[in-house]
């Protein structure tokens, strides 16, 4: 048997706050459009920019809950990093046509903008685990630990700095 890899890494901007619906068996699902600009020079030294636009969607399964960290953090204007697999769907929409998506399933999502709303030079501040555990929130200096009070009061680690 070969192997195999389904991985999409993007850092980008969120286009409008996420959208977050109930499924029919309890799950909920965050969904929220992710842009990804590449600039270059051409030939003539014009410069030029492309933007591509990602959905992305963010489950909530088991312990992992990034629906939630979503839903709480992640607000249009944002930049974010995402890591996920590539999926595509097809369905028949409400008139008969066979409508087609490339959405990426959100593993791991981390904020990259500071609380002054997305700058490039400020440090991350929330981020979710990967899948095999719980999503995680943290902020410097507000009351976001709240959720995980245990994370604050653990000071021995093996970090040298």
């Amino acid at each position: 048997m070969s192997r195999s890899l389904n991985k999409a890494t993007l850092i980008g901007n969120v286009g409008s706050d996420p959208e977050v619906r109930s499924t029919a068996n309890g799950g909920r699902v965050a969904t929220f459009s992710l842009a990804t600009s590449n600039i270059w020079n051409d030939a003539s030294g014009t410069k030029q920019e492309k933007t591509e636009w990602h959905r992305c969607v963010a489950w909530n399964q088991g312990k992992q809950t990034l629906a939630d960290v979503v839903e709480r953090y992640v607000k249009k204007g944002e930049k974010v990093f995402v890591e996920g697999e590539i999926q595509y769907r097809q369905w028949q929409d409400k008139d008969g046509q066979t409508r087609y998506t490339t959405e990426i399933k959100v593993r791991e999502l981390i904020l990259l903008g500071g609380r002054g709303g997305g700058g490039d030079d400020e440090a991350p501040r929330r981020s979710s685990a990967p899948a095999r555990g719980p999503a995680k929130a943290a902020a410097g200096g507000s009351d976001d630990f709240a959720d995980f009070p245990g994370a604050l009061q653990d000071e021995d680690d093996d970090l040298p700095f």
